[in-house]
């Protein structure tokens, strides 16, 4: 299921990939023993102002707190939630969406803590939910000054950006419009910078990468297209160019993510990267923690001129 089908029926809106189990669970006990002594899994990434984090919906067959707990084994301290993920087994009927009551944002907000995780990003929120409708996008924006997030991914309808506009620079909480695949609204970059012309520069785009390529896009001419509007990214490299691509370990598939982070460096961009990982549902941990070393690597790379 993929998550345009999940969000409209909730009405929310490898051995082959050069990695084993082994060695990625060593890559992920070395992430482990980063967080706990308060280190980075990607210190040069960091120091290009990337922010590593994973879009929760990679985890959507586990509820938010073992998503929470998967990202930071990772060594990673950042999240993207989804509405209408599961908070916990132990709460089995209790999702977490834009209508969580206090009780599980505080709760929520006790394990972002304590795992040393935070959430920066919401997304892809409904449509309504940051639509032309004062009152509606009001509480969305409030939800997200609660929970400390900076940006809020969607794909509004086009009439709601002066609206959201005056909200954005209101709270100073970013929106980001994400592509799904063609035929939604917002599969080519032109639909995007359409809706940004002349707007605040906290309205800007949610570059997923693979589903430029689903879409036959090359993400390099996309992320040209962007410059000065990209925002935040659900980062991915497939493994073919075609509408039924899945996911790989970056560096892998036909997406050149060394040339998509040069061009993101070039533009001097410094954004929240969220690991979108919709392949190998149940056992996706050792090729997350490959990608997340080839970004390591190649972020190395780039502070070293390379």
């Amino acid at each position: 299921m993929d998550r345009r089908t999940f969000l409209r029926t909730t009405g929310v809106v490898g051995a082959g990939m050069g990695v084993t189990l082994l060695r990625g669970s060593s890559l992920l006990a070395a992430g482990r023993r980063r967080r706990v002594v308060g280190g980075s899994n990607t210190p040069n990434a960091d120091r290009l102002g990337w922010r590593l984090g994973c879009q929760a919906w990679t985890f959507r067959l586990f509820p938010l707190d073992e998503a929470i707990d998967k990202v930071a084994a990772l060594g990673l301290g950042y999240i993207e939630s989804f509405p209408g993920q599961k908070l916990s087994k132990g709460r089995p009927g209790v999702t977490f969406d834009l209508n969580s009551p206090a009780d599980v944002q505080e709760t929520l907000k006790k394990k972002l803590a304590a795992s040393g995780v935070r959430l920066k990003n919401i997304g892809v929120v409904p449509a309504d939910a940051v639509s032309k409708d004062i009152e509606k996008s009001r509480k969305t924006f409030e939800f997200a000054k609660q929970m400390g997030v900076e940006t809020i991914v969607a794909e509004p309808e086009e009439d709601a950006f002066d609206m959201l506009e005056k909200l954005c620079e209101e709270y100073k909480i970013n929106v980001a419009i994400h592509n799904h695949p063609q035929p939604s609204h917002y599969w080519n970059p032109e639909a995007v910078l359409r809706v940004c012309k002349g707007r605040s520069k906290r309205i800007g785009a949610c570059a997923d990468t693979g589903h430029w390529v689903r879409s036959g896009l090359k993400p390099i001419e996309c992320l040209k297209k962007l410059e000065g509007r990209l925002i935040t990214f659900h980062f991915k490299d497939v493994n073919k160019a075609s509408p039924d691509a899945h996911d790989v370990p970056w560096g892998t598939g036909v997406c050149d993510v060394k040339g998509m982070l040069a061009e993101i460096h070039r533009q001097g961009v410094k954004a929240v990267f969220s690991i979108e990982y919709e392949h190998n549902w149940e056992n996706s941990m050792p090729e997350i923690a490959q990608s997340v070393k080839y970004f390591e690597q190649t972020a190395a790379q780039l502070v070293a001129g390379g």
